[in-house]
């Protein structure tokens, strides 16, 4: 990412333009659903098992996550594993015909 000229992609320009972050994350392992809660009253639905790590930790583990790069992305200290808002926004576009989350 070139932040010396904002260069930025669309999804950068949501999130560092637009002010787009996440704010939560919410875990129910026995329905394989991981929601991710934006400050824009939007919300981010993953499978829990698409992310190797995520699938094979318990819920106390999944719960234990810190929202870093001022909730730009969601790190697991546990498991050693670290989800960007970019990437669930690329995922989102590729997989879904309504994206609702601008």
């Amino acid at each position: 990412m070139n932040t010396s000229n904002n260069n930025y992609d669309e999804f950068e320009k949501l999130i560092y333009e637009g002010g787009l972050r996440i704010i939560a994350v919410h875990f129910h392992k026995d329905i394989d659903l991981m929601l991710i809660v934006l400050n824009n009253k939007k919300t981010i639905k993953r499978t829990i098992s698409d992310f190797k790590l995520l699938k094979k930790a318990k819920i106390s583990q999944l719960e234990n996550y810190k929202l870093i790069g001022k909730g730009t992305g969601i790190h697991w200290p546990e498991l050693d594993e670290d989800l960007s808002l970019k990437g669930f926004l690329r995922y989102e576009l590729a997989n879904n015909d309504n994206l609702m989350v601008a």
